[in-house]
Formats: structure tokens, C-alpha cells, sequence
């Protein structure tokens, strides 16, 4: 079976291949996605693909609540670091919980 219509199976192989062809060795992204990070491991074992190392943030929240995502063309950190932002700037926007 390679896809379900309960499953976004696409995603899950398009992204595994886009990695190893990319040589991705460290992909950060947030804890909502950690469960994707299983089948992606499950995908790179049975492609022989090297897994890089995963790390998980909790959910950055703009001022609204909504989550900052490039989907919704959110501020990026490397929109912050262009705009002549320092890395200390940076970090002082993250929030402090």
C-alpha cells in the first residue's frame, strides 16, 4: 500500500527524498510535526538513506496565538537576520515561559 486516503503519504516520501537529495544532516523543526519524524525514519531505513538528526521546539506563536509557519509567509529568522536583526535581537523575541 503506498498511500491512504487518511494518510498524507505524499508528503511523508516527497519530503524524505527532498532531504537526502538536498544532504540534509539536521532538520529543526516543531514538536507539533515529531510524529511525522517516525515515519520518516521508517522511510529513510527501507530507501537506505542516512537519517539526519532531528531536533523539536515548541510552537512559536505570533502575537495573535496563530503559529508562525512558512505556509502563512510568517517571519522567518532568516527575514530577521537580513533586516539587519542581531542574533541576541533574535532570541529576545522568543518567548520566555
Amino acid at each position: 500500500m503506498l498511500a491512504r486516503k487518511d494518510t498524507p503519504t505524499s508528503y511523508h516520501l516527497a519530503v524524505t527524498i527532498d532531504d537526502h537529495l538536498q544532504g540534509v544532516t539536521l532538520v529543526t523543526r516543531g514538536e507539533d510535526l515529531l510524529p511525522s519524524t517516525h515515519v520518516h525514519g521508517l522511510l529513510q531505513r527501507l530507501l537506505g538513506y542516512d537519517t539526519p538528526r532531528y531536533a523539536h521546539h515548541r510552537l512559536l506563536l505570533g502575537a495573535d496565538g496563530k503559529r508562525l509557519a512558512k505556509r502563512d509567509k510568517s517571519t522567518s529568522i532568516r527575514l530577521l537576520r537580513d533586516s539587519g536583526r542581531s542574533v541576541e535581537e533574535v532570541f529576545s523575541l522568543l518567548p520566555k515561559d
